[in-house]
C-alpha cells in the first residue's frame, strides 16, 4: 500500500509543473519562423529593436521576472539579452526594450547593455533564438557586481521557479 501512495505522489509531482506552465507570446516573434527585420541587429539590416513579449501563468511565489535571449547554435553559445528584477506584477515588455522601474539589463555578448538582435555569421546555418521569460522567487537577483549576460543568464536558469520560451530562427 505504501509503494502505491509513493508512486501516486511521484506522479502528482510530475504533473504539477505542467499544470502551472507559464505562457509566452509575441506579436513580433513567431515560434519556428524567421525573426523579422526590426528585431535583427543593425549589422544584418535590422533595427535592433527588442520584441514585444507577453506572459501569463506565473506560479505562486513569483517575486520578479527575468527575460533572456540566447543562441545555442553560436560557437560557445551567445547571449543576446538579459533583463532581470522585473517587478512581479509585470505581464510583458513593450517593443523597444523599455524596462519597468527597478528592472536591469545585463551586458550581452556584443558588449552592449540591453538587447542585441540576431546577426549570425554568413554561412553558419540556421540559428535558433530562445526568447524566455523566467519566474523568479526573489524580488532582486543577488548578482551585485555581475554585469555580463553569460554570468546572469545561467544564474537565472538555475534559480527560476518556472519559465516559458519562444524559439525562432535566423540564417544568413
Amino acid at each position: 500500500m505504501r509503494k502505491v501512495a509513493v508512486a501516486a505522489f511521484g506522479a502528482a509531482l510530475a504533473i504539477a509543473p505542467q499544470a502551472r506552465a507559464m505562457d509566452l507570446t509575441s506579436p513580433d516573434v513567431v515560434p519556428g519562423y524567421s525573426i523579422a527585420q526590426p528585431q535583427l541587429r543593425m549589422d544584418c539590416g535590422g533595427g535592433n529593436v527588442s520584441p514585444t513579449l507577453v506572459w501569463s501563468g506565473a506560479p505562486a511565489g513569483t517575486k520578479s521576472f527575468a527575460v533572456t535571449v540566447y543562441d545555442p547554435d553560436a560557437q560557445g553559445g551567445w547571449w543576446h539579452w538579459t533583463a532581470y528584477n522585473i517587478p512581479a506584477g509585470t505581464t510583458g515588455l513593450v517593443r523597444g526594450g523599455v524596462l519597468p522601474a527597478g528592472a536591469l539589463a545585463g551586458e550581452n555578448d556584443f558588449g552592449d547593455k540591453g538587447y542585441g538582435g540576431p546577426c549570425p555569421p554568413p554561412g553558419s546555418g540556421p540559428h535558433h533564438y530562445q526568447f524566455t521569460v523566467w519566474a523568479m522567487g526573489t524580488a532582486a537577483l543577488p548578482l551585485e557586481g555581475a554585469t555580463q549576460d553569460k554570468i546572469i543568464g545561467p544564474y537565472i536558469q538555475t534559480h527560476a521557479l518556472a519559465s516559458a520560451s519562444i524559439v525562432a530562427t535566423y540564417e544568413r
